[in-house]
């Protein structure tokens, strides 16, 4: 007979694999797990009086997590960095964290997460990089980003922007929602399935966002450190998968890739030192 799937507490909602697996990994415990008991699964409710729309499980049949538009205000080269707020920034703090799964549910390590926002007043700084910047999951599959709640503008609901690439795999661009939000309902980009778990902490917020990229979902190397490899010889090209350890030259410059990546236009290697080391 097979056993009922275990349910959340607070919604009735059956907990997905996807969900058992976050649980192990935030407590430390070997990957995969699959019978375990369904303590502290529910680590966000969504404190509306209803269940929050979740972003499609990794086993459930509903695919990988949304794509959505880019928008006119991505700017390429933003900084190395998990936090946003500069001193003295105005705004609501915000954090959020989460982790990034393969279709499978392994958790993803070494995935590049490039995030942009707009500021409490709704605007976006295109002459230079505030709230803007990118980072790296840890070996968890992990991720964290201190900023602020972003300000409203004509035509869309509060959001935040980015974009996730495993290693030598597609982009995914995407934005993530506050939920509660009166535009919501307005916005016509909006996308329940790419809703945060948001809750008050002291004078701020905290939300919670958990990816699921198109891809098979071995983990990779995590944090950077392959050795170098033969080097291929030839000019940066966007576009291309580059290995860790693959030579290229640009603009009369030799680098070395240091973390595996499918190479884009605004990452040329002189840009991105998370990415390509000068030699």
């Amino acid at each position: 007979m097979t056993p009922p799937p275990h349910r959340d507490a607070d919604s009735g909602r059956p907990i997905s694999r996807k969900s058992l697996l976050k649980a192990a990994v935030a407590a430390g415990a070997a990957v995969p797990l699959l019978s375990s008991s369904p303590m502290a699964l529910a680590r966000d409710s969504a404190g509306q009086g209803r269940p929050l729309s979740q972003t499609p499980a990794c086993d459930d049949g509903d695919g990988p997590t949304h794509d959505q538009i880019e928008g006119p205000y991505f700017k390429p080269d933003s900084p190395l960095r998990t936090n946003l707020v500069d001193a003295g920034m105005p705004g609501t703090p915000l954090t959020v964290s989460g982790y990034v799964f393969g279709r499978n549910c392994a958790p993803l390590p070494g995935v590049l997460l490039d995030f942009w926002q707009a500021d409490d007043a709704g605007s976006y700084d295109m002459a230079g990089y505030t709230l803007r910047g990118h980072q790296f999951t840890d070996a968890r599959g992990a991720f964290a980003l201190t900023t602020i709640v972003p300000g409203l503008y004509p035509g869309r609901t509060r959001h935040l922007h980015v974009k996730a690439q495993a290693p030598g795999e597609p982009v995914l661009t995407s934005q993530l929602y506050f939920p509660g939000e009166p535009r919501n309902a307005t916005d016509s980009l909006f996308d329940a399935a790419l809703l945060m778990n948001v809750r008050g902490a002291g004078n701020g917020k905290e939300g919670t966002f958990d990816f699921v990229l198109d891809v098979d979902g071995a983990p990779g190397p995590g944090d950077p450190t392959d050795p170098p490899t033969d080097p291929p010889g030839d000019a940066w090209t966007p576009g291309r998968a580059y290995a860790a350890g693959d030579r290229v030259t640009y603009q009369g410059g030799t680098y070395r890739c240091v973390q595996a990546h499918t190479s884009m236009a605004g990452w040329e290697p002189p840009h991105v030192s998370a990415l390509w080391l000068r030699e």
